[in-house]
């Protein structure tokens, strides 16, 4: 098994980013995985076995405010990973590439991105504990036959919204995108952060970010996730049951 999850951000507007530190994210945060997958291939193809997990995001699918870098390499590795994946089949390869799509995380990104908002930035609620997010890979791993899993309700929902009103998802962020983002505490401009180098070459600061107060540990998407079959019969019998009550006498 390989885990691509390699990521740098930047929090701002597009246009305060400059051009190296765009492409900065970019060589990290989607040719990290391009490289991380051709280098695992080149020891899975041989021996016909072995699974690659791509750490997605639902900012691959549905792009918010203040993230344009990282939303963009995170569409790239959908892309990317669908083109693999059909290589893989058109070669009856019994290697395997499928993608965790992630919600919020509370991981330590938060504290060492760079960031040129004015208050400290946050993940948008709701938000879950890493160890939510590795249970979700580690499942994801060892059934590779599934093109991708989606981690927590949110990242269900929004990927859904945004296949059936994307135009109201993108004004509904462009009102609340800036604040969601950010705590009321001001940030220090001068904070070190880690696009160029790794803030934690030195020590091992642990998974656990700044939200732990506010961060879940469990989701339904995630139980639903594991068993495909049970949510397509609740569906199923949501929606009958809907329609039963749209027939019932009296009703219009």
């Amino acid at each position: 098994m390989w885990v691509n999850t390699a990521f740098s951000s930047v929090f701002a507007p597009f246009t305060e980013i400059a051009a190296e530190e765009y492409a900065r994210v970019t060589q990290v945060t989607y040719l990290g995985f391009v490289n991380g997958t051709r280098a695992a291939l080149a020891h899975m193809l041989p021996r016909d076995h072995g699974t690659v997990v791509q750490v997605g995001s639902a900012l691959g699918s549905r792009s918010i405010p203040l993230q344009s870098a990282y939303c963009g390499a995170k569409h790239a590795i959908n892309g990317f990973t669908s083109a693999v994946r059909t290589e893989l089949l058109h070669q009856g390869s019994n290697v395997h590439i499928t993608v965790a799509q992630m919600p919020a995380v509370n991981t330590p990104q938060f504290s060492w991105v760079l960031s040129k908002l004015p208050n400290r930035p946050q993940p948008v609620a709701p938000i879950y504990q890493p160890e939510t997010a590795a249970r979700a890979v580690v499942y994801a791993a060892g059934h590779p036959r599934r093109k991708q899993f989606y981690v927590g309700s949110s990242t269900a929902a929004t990927i859904l919204a945004n296949k059936v009103a994307a135009g109201l998802l993108d004004r509904y962020l462009a009102r609340t995108g800036y604040d969601s983002q950010q705590t009321a505490v001001p940030d220090d401009p001068r904070r070190p952060h880690n696009l160029w180098e790794p803030r934690d070459a030195e020590a091992d600061h642990g998974a656990h970010g700044a939200f732990d107060e506010q961060a879940h540990t469990w989701d339904p998407q995630l139980w639903l996730s594991r068993h495909p079959a049970a949510a397509l019969a609740t569906g199923a019998a949501l929606g009958a049951a809907a329609l039963l009550a749209a027939r019932r006498p009296g009703r219009r």
